[in-house]
């Protein structure tokens, strides 16, 4: 069973027949999102080719509910696959952070800095 199956519908910002939409818990910015499939479903490979077409649909349709509260000027789009990738709850769900200026010293690189050392070229 999937915490994310267990979420209550008070939570729940947007929903369609594939995913639904609700403001990350344990936010690193302000507006933090997660879009999570409506199936059980590991990782972003474990998602059907029609999944995968429409999640770059709900990644805009997420941008806007983020947009109509917060006024970010970035954002990051992160799945983690796979425990040594990070990801801790296994079903599929795709992370859209907020950016803000000033948020970091130095953004340069973004999740290039994920491996330390890894991220300067």
């Amino acid at each position: 069973m999937s915490v994310f199956l267990e979420i209550p519908e008070d939570r729940i910002i947007y929903k369609d027949q594939m995913f639904f939409i609700i403001r990350d818990k344990y936010p690193v910015s302000d507006g933090h999102s997660l879009i999570v499939s409506n199936q059980l479903r590991a990782d972003y490979f474990d998602l059907t080719n029609e999944e995968r077409a429409h999640l770059a649909q709900v990644i805009e349709i997420c941008k806007k509910l983020i947009e109509k509260d917060f006024n970010p000027d970035g954002y990051n789009i992160g799945m983690n696959c796979g425990e040594v990738a990070g990801q801790t709850v296994m079903h599929f769900h795709c992370h859209l952070i907020p950016r803000y200026k000033g948020d970091m010293t130095d953004p340069r690189g973004g999740i290039r800095h994920c491996i330390e050392g890894k991220g300067y070229y």
